[in-house]
């Protein structure tokens, strides 16, 4: 369990994350639908969208190996995306299911890496392809830090083991 820094904890003293720690190509993956609200009036998916599933898509995998993205924030760690790119292959349209796959690839530096692939349910049709890059920022100092909190870094370890 990640504790709050009001509680005595602090956040971990400066250091380098693990270089190269390289994910396992398994894929996490979460369930959408494309629902009036996330369309345009022609019923076409509104690029934001896809964005907003990625990132349900990555909270969703943190939390299924035991990082509360809330327990983050209580102990004063942030992981803004400082790097974006996306391909739209497809438009998925109002009503359609999608499957956004989702895995972390590396590691390096102070840098995370995610992969994305929303995909029809049948796994046929690829309609974005994306990558995503996170940091790890002390949220009282706003400055980037130099190591995880070891339980996520723990976490993250496993995760691109599984």
């Amino acid at each position: 369990m990640i504790m709050n820094p009001s509680d005595g904890h602090q956040l971990p003293p400066t250091g380098v994350l693990q270089s190269g720690l390289q994910a396992t190509p398994t894929w996490f993956e979460y369930p959408v639908i494309a629902h009036p609200h996330h369309t345009d009036y022609g019923g076409i998916v509104w690029h934001g969208a896809y964005i907003s599933w990625m990132e349900e898509a990555r909270i969703e995998c943190l939390r299924s190996i035991g990082i509360e993205f809330a327990d983050l924030v209580a102990l004063g760690c942030n992981l803004p995306v400082v790097e974006l790119a996306l391909r739209y292959h497809q438009s998925v349209q109002m009503g359609m299911a999608a499957i956004v796959k989702t895995r972390m690839t590396e590691m390096s530096g102070v840098r995370i890496h995610w992969d994305y692939q929303v995909e029809s349910t049948d796994g046929q049709t690829l309609f974005v392809s994306a990558r995503v890059t996170l940091v790890a920022v002390d949220r009282e100092k706003g400055k980037i830090l130099r190591q995880l909190p070891p339980t996520v870094k723990d976490a993250l370890v496993k995760l691109s083991e599984s």
